[in-house]
């Protein structure tokens, strides 16, 4: 479990990093705080940083489960895909909000499999 450990650590610097692109986004295009948009670059970073919390909050349970009841190695390397996914969709996302797509399906498609092969091994451990 301590491969899955680390993934879910990276996930979650990677998640960091994306609030301090944010960050960085607000002084470059003026965006004061309290406000959550305001430039169409600075919102895009913004969305991605907050799409990415919404996606971990299944992600990290997700990858836990698997690994406890399927495979530490499958659920690290699922996990990797959906850390390189991210990756994509923000460069995506930042240039060009249309070009998300691929991203956004490389870290969603990880997540499907590592929760429905979570409750399945779960549920075969009840057997």
């Amino acid at each position: 479990m301590e491969i899955v450990a680390v993934v879910i650590a990276l996930a979650l610097m990677e998640f960091v990093v994306f609030g301090m692109l944010v960050g960085r986004a607000r002084g470059r295009y003026g965006v004061k705080a309290p406000a959550t948009s305001g430039h169409e670059v600075f919102d895009r970073y913004f969305r991605v940083h907050y799409n990415t919390m919404e996606l971990l909050v299944v992600f990290v349970p997700a990858i836990w489960l698997f690994g406890r009841y399927v495979s530490p190695v499958w659920g690290a390397i699922l996990g990797a895909i959906y850390i390189l996914g991210r990756i994509l969709y923000l460069r995506g996302y930042v240039a060009d909000p249309a070009k998300r797509e691929f991203g956004f399906g490389m870290s969603v498609a990880p997540v499907f499999v590592l929760l429905i092969g979570a409750l399945l091994g779960a549920a075969k451990s009840l057997l």
